[in-house]
């Protein structure tokens, strides 16, 4: 994989509450001058990030339901609607953990299809938190987003205390959703190994906070 290659399937996240305006816009120069594909950002920061990106090929990410998935479906789908107006290329969205680990299957869905409906043509990727659920529960989401029309599954949000991504998830989402859908690592990755194994398991895109790091590594 080439530099460039990998670049393209980097998502960087700048995605911390106490990220200022000067964090927002450094992170843009990290997409900009490292060729990164995409810059996942919080709702509130998407138009400055759009701005920042301005001329380049990276599209702007941003989160909804973030991080405890728990906002109602018709609070998400606006959120959803107000970021992709303001430049948002993508939208990552928390599905409702505590619904899906109580098996309300329609309920979840219901959930996630109001996103992909409210932003028709922009990729939605569910994030389904796997360090909380099942590996049935996993394989329940997947079937519910990819049924809902959603563009990817996503490991994890990074910041819940169980975890982040594993190989062993992203090997077990690969193969739930097949070709259907891609599959997001993210949470934890931190290195080009990190990275590496990520992708060898079923990835096809990274979600991390070091893409600058990661690069360097693959330039030695």
């Amino acid at each position: 994989m080439t530099r460039a290659e990998l670049a393209r399937l980097l998502d960087h996240s700048v995605l911390k509450p106490e990220s200022t305006d000067r964090d927002i816009l450094a992170g843009a120069a990290v997409v900009r001058e490292g060729g990164v594909g995409f810059y996942c950002v919080q709702p509130c920061w998407v138009a400055l990030a759009a701005d920042a990106l301005a001329g380049t090929n990276a599209a702007v990410v941003t989160v909804v339901g973030f991080p405890h998935g728990g906002d109602r479906p018709e609070v998400k789908a606006r959120a959803a609607t107000l970021a992709v107006a303001e430049g948002a290329g993508e939208v990552d969205m928390v599905l409702n953990i505590g619904a899906l680990r109580s098996a309300h299957a329609g309920e979840v869905a219901v959930d996630i299809e109001s996103v992909v409906r409210a932003v028709a043509g922009i990729p939605v990727k569910v994030i389904l938190e796997t360090a909380t659920l099942t590996d049935e529960e996993k394989r329940l989401a997947c079937r519910l987003a990819v049924g809902a029309g959603a563009a990817f599954v996503k490991t994890s949000t990074g910041f819940h205390a169980s975890g982040g991504a594993t190989v062993a998830d992203v090997r077990l989402l690969r193969a739930a959703v097949g070709s259907r859908a891609g599959v997001k690592a993210s949470g934890g990755i931190r290195s080009l190994a990190d990275a590496l194994a990520m992708i060898a398991a079923g990835a096809n895109r990274i979600g991390t906070s070091a893409s600058a790091a990661i690069l360097a590594d693959l330039d030695e």
